[in-house]
């Protein structure tokens, strides 16, 4: 895309002595990976560790784990070992400061608990006995992390979650009789202040503030943005590749009913499958059949398995030739087309409510239509071409015109036909598939962004691409949005995502950034 270069100007203040000093306003992007520990749990003499990994943009991956194995003075236990794996989405990025996320954790833990008071009354069996067993929980949480330095960020927590455990109990707390066992649910809050290790690339943005200005101004310099591409996207379904490539598909918008005064052989989109004489026996090895029948069943597969085409109709057609009476060659040309929308059926699962059968009995359209066209190309003796052309002109009734043919100069030109023309027509015909296109909703966003960019509205951009980051089409774009309103740590972070998606733009973006620095 085309941008205007955006001007970033200042003063620079001069002393005898020379310049003032310039110092550079950094940000840091997020790191892939951030070790944590809860303060919390110090406070109750637990050490205590955690590690996250991120997934994605969105989403991380971690486990926390903590040991306390002291025995406190006054008979007291707080022995435990406690693991608890986490997942948690970010409301805006993965590790990114400041913001918020919520999750989800399962924790397990064995104890040795006993003659210890909790806060709030909760769990008061441990005050005079002690409980040894486990326990098993799964919690939500909601939590907002602040960056304090490059390599530190805190964390704050909290949570409820819900378990079951399963104990010994004594009389006393360091000894004593095992007095029974129980079983029983409870809820657990969760609290955290977690101290992160989250050493982030410092990225410096190169915006310059001015630390000892003096009296003296010289001309302003001025930081010139690179002109970063964000072109539109071309919203493309799976339908949309198919029908490049196969003319049977059609959009919706296209359908056509079927009449007998259509030649289907002059539709780009035909594909025939064909029979023997007189037979509705569908024959994979007879003539092309196999070759278009796997074409059918293929192309049949593909838009129904698209998400973002919706199948509406599949259009058969069935022929005879003009061969034989016309009510049994009516009925022959119905099971034609019954036949093969059975194996199209059979291969396919379509549903009996997406066909659209049509019974072209005696196919003397087509037929007429080949006889001008071998008149046309000088194929034939022509005489006798335009002899049966007249036949079909005069005579009305099908039976009568067929045996007016086979009478022609003594019967030659009836052989000559059956031998040229007759073969092509015994067939189901012509099949069409109709679909409609699913609106490709997040790439109609992903456009409007764009148009937004090229107007330099980088704020309105960026409100749209919020919505529709989790589509990497948009991480280019977002990118750029991102970096013209300053966030350019971010941005960069989207720029390289999209690079490693293949994304032109993005790596051209990535390059000019390169080259700035």
């Amino acid at each position: 895309m085309v941008m205007q270069v955006c001007l970033l100007a200042f003063s620079n203040r001069i002393t005898a002595q020379g310049p003032a000093d310039l110092a550079f306003v950094d940000s840091v992007a997020p790191s892939q990976v951030a070790v944590r520990t809860n303060l919390l749990w110090w406070g109750t003499l637990t050490p205590n560790v955690g590690v996250d990994f991120r997934l994605s943009p969105k989403w991380s991956l971690g486990v926390n784990a903590g040991l306390n194995p002291w025995t406190f003075s006054e008979n007291k236990k707080w022995k435990h070992l406690l693991i608890a794996p986490e997942l948690r989405h970010w409301n805006k990025q993965t590790f990114q400061t400041p913001s918020s996320y919520w999750g989800l954790n399962a924790f397990y833990s064995h104890y040795n608990v006993g003659h210890v008071k909790f806060p709030f009354g909760l769990y008061r069996e441990v005050r005079d006995h002690r409980l040894q067993g486990d326990l098993v929980a799964l919690g939500l949480f909601y939590g907002r992390t602040w960056r304090l330095s490059r390599l530190f960020r805190m964390e704050a927590e909290l949570g409820l979650g819900g378990g079951y455990t399963w104990y010994d109990k004594f009389e006393c707390a360091v000894c004593g009789t095992k007095v029974g066992d129980d079983r029983k649910a409870f809820l657990v809050p969760k609290l955290a202040l977690n101290l992160v290790l989250d050493p982030g690339r410092k990225v410096r943005i190169g915006r310059p503030v001015i630390i000892e200005p003096v009296d003296t101004v010289v001309p302003e310099k001025v930081e010139v943005l690179p002109v970063l591409k964000s072109r539109p996207l071309k919203p493309q379904t799976q339908g949309d590749v198919l029908m490049a490539d196969n003319a049977v598909l059609q959009e919706f918008s296209h359908y056509k009913p079927y009449d007998r005064t259509r030649v289907m052989r002059r539709d780009s989109g035909a594909l025939f499958v064909h029979f023997t004489v007189g037979k509705a026996e569908l024959g994979r090895g007879f003539r092309q059949n196999a070759e278009t029948l796997d074409r059918i069943v293929s192309i049949t597969r593909q838009i129904m398995a698209d998400p973002k085409s919706n199948v509406r109709l599949i259009q058969i057609i069935g022929f005879a030739s003009i061969e034989g009476r016309v009510q049994p060659n009516e009925q022959l040309a119905q099971q034609r087309a019954e036949a093969l929308k059975r194996y199209v059926q059979q291969q396919t699962g379509a549903a009996d409510s997406l066909f659209e059968l049509n019974n072209g009995g005696e196919a003397w359209a087509e037929f007429r239509d080949q006889v001008e066209e071998m008149l046309e190309q000088g194929r034939g003796d022509a005489a006798q071409l335009r002899q049966v052309l007249a036949v079909i002109s005069e005579e009305p009734d099908a039976d009568r015109r067929e045996q007016r043919l086979r009478r022609l100069n003594g019967g030659r030109t009836w052989q000559y036909i059956k031998q040229s023309v007759l073969a092509d027509q015994r067939n189901s015909g012509y099949l069409r598939i109709y679909f409609d296109r699913v609106p490709d909703r997040q790439a109609e966003q992903i456009n409007r962004a764009a148009a937004l960019l090229q107007q330099e509205r980088y704020d309105e951009a960026l409100s749209i691409l919020n919505k529709v980051r989790e589509d990497q089409r948009s991480w280019n774009a977002l990118g750029v949005a991102l970096y013209m309103t300053g966030h350019r740590a971010e941005a960069l972070d989207y720029f390289q995502q999209a690079a490693a998606q293949g994304d032109a733009d993005a790596q051209e973006n990535l390059r000019q950034l390169e080259d700035k620095r």
